[in-house]
């Protein structure tokens, strides 16, 4: 079943960038082809409305990210569309994104700005915003909206509100938790898949293209970097390997999850710089350019990396783990048990 829908994923996007090809730009336009070929196969809402799991999500997010699929297909299925589910709010059968931030509550209104909210003109908004006591959620009618984009040019605006409480359903801050846990882990399992695309490029330039008389893959320097850049994925692909293991296991409310996510986090923030700087340095001037596909993976593994949570937050909930643990040795083989 499993080979069966990455071969599908796989057709789905190498025909949409093929589409688009020369018709990327700053910034990133919605691609409605993609999104009507998601919705019709079911893989738009894959874990709230058909029998799957993350495992399977995992394959659709990764494999999408490995041909720069321009919709918001994390932010719909593992973020929107069940935060929605669990304050039983009713959603429009459209792309959905998520807007999360920290609120202020004053004479009964919920006021803040949710910045960096992914696709905010090209879908419908789910709020999330935290107060020092609980999650308030609420769908955005006609939000509004400043524009920006992230380094892939993926559109990522900023969301400005002044709503009465009332407008918001309640939940436990532990909803709040799991939401951003969801992304993180959504944004590593992504990353996976655009340096894999990455590397693709990078393997083919180095066959193809010839200095002094050789193709630059001949030389043994290169031959070194080569080596070092998919030993870097390798790592990045382990231990989101082990993330989706145990969201699959025991869900995304669960220690273990938790643990397996912020170790893939701090992991993948230190291979994504290395395995960038590689690729840029192997493809020359030409890697740099909008215009070559080298960018469309990199730049989206730069920024996703910050998405969620940063390199140096997730490091440091990783050090008060081994602190807190009863024994550190556990942080090291599985999920460190609390004194």
């Amino acid at each position: 079943m499993n080979s069966e829908l990455q071969q599908l994923v796989d057709d789905i996007g190498r025909r949409s960038f093929d589409a688009r090809l020369g018709q990327r730009g700053l910034p990133e336009v919605f691609d409605d082809a993609l999104w009507r070929t998601l919705d019709e196969t079911g893989l738009s809402r894959l874990t709230t409305s058909e029998d799957a799991g993350p495992a399977e999500a995992a394959i659709v997010l990764s494999g999408l990210a490995r041909y720069a699929g321009a919709v918001p297909i994390a932010e719909t299925d593992l973020l929107a569309a069940w935060l929605a589910k669990t304050a039983g709010l009713t959603l429009p059968d459209a792309p959905l994104t998520v807007a999360i931030t920290d609120a202020v509550v004053s004479d009964g209104r919920l006021t803040a700005t949710a910045r960096d909210v992914p696709w905010p003109r090209d879908a419908v908004v789910v709020l999330a915003a935290r107060t020092d006591d609980a999650l308030h959620v609420t769908v955005l009618d006609d939000p509004q909206i400043s524009d920006g984009h992230n380094l892939a040019g993926e559109p990522r605006g900023a969301i400005s509100f002044d709503l009465p409480a009332a407008d918001f359903r309640t939940l436990e801050l532990a909803v709040g938790d799991e939401l951003i846990r969801r992304g993180a882990w959504a944004r590593c399992v992504q990353i996976v898949g655009a340096l894999d695309a990455a590397a693709d490029s990078t393997v083919a330039h180095t066959r193809e293209r010839v200095q002094f008389g050789r193709p630059l893959a001949a030389f043994q320097a290169v031959q070194h970097a080569l080596a070092a850049m998919a030993g870097e994925i390798e790592r990045a692909r382990a231990i989101t390997t082990l993330a989706v293991a145990a969201a699959t296991d025991y869900g995304f409310d669960h220690p273990t999850t938790d643990y397996a996510v912020t170790v893939a986090k701090v992991t993948l923030g230190r291979v994504v710089p290395a395995v960038t700087t590689i690729a840029h340095q192997l493809h020359g001037a030409i890697g740099t350019t909008i215009e070559h596909r080298l960018w469309l993976a990199t730049m989206r593994a730069r920024s996703w990396v910050d998405e969620f949570g940063s390199t140096g937050h997730y490091a440091r909930r990783l050090g008060r783990m081994a602190l807190d643990a009863g024994d550190p040795w556990d942080v090291v083989v599985s999920c460190p048990a609390p004194r």
